[in-house]
């Protein structure tokens, strides 16, 4: 297998909300997405993250959202893994992505696994996003 890069996916959370849950830092959350992804796939991007805080300040994102490429067609994601609470002022994040269309220009990414590794700074979050490409093993 090898990683293709596919687009760095840039945002911030304009609305915001959220629960502590018990004593600890358990909590639920709802954030509004908005930013740009540019790269193979370019465009503006909206979304909601709904996700829980564990107890060790790790974020589990359930991230839904759209984006609507410069070339007018749209593509939507779902998104999950961690966003560590390491290093502070700059968390990290790994996650997972996947996308749909019924654009024939984007339709190829309805069968597509992706990865991504980022960062959460206070005014912005950033995600590069590459392809998990299929390859078979060498003999």
């Amino acid at each position: 297998m090898r990683l293709e890069p596919l687009y760095r996916m840039v945002f911030d959370y304009p609305q915001s909300w959220g629960v502590s849950l018990g004593a600890g830092s358990e909590g639920q959350h709802m954030f509004f997405a908005e930013g740009r992804c540019d790269g193979r796939l370019a465009g503006s991007m909206r979304g909601a993250n709904h996700p829980r805080r564990r107890s060790d300040g790790t974020y589990c994102p359930d991230m839904h959202g759209a984006i609507v490429t410069d070339d007018d067609a749209t593509v939507l994601f779902q998104c999950g893994g961690y966003g560590r609470a390491y290093p502070e002022g700059a968390r990290q994040i790994v996650c997972w992505l996947t996308h749909v269309s019924d654009d024939p220009r984007y339709r190829w990414l309805n069968d597509v696994v992706c990865v991504g590794t980022g960062e959460v700074r206070p005014d912005r979050l950033s995600i590069d996003v590459a392809e998990l490409i299929w390859e078979p093993p060498a003999p």
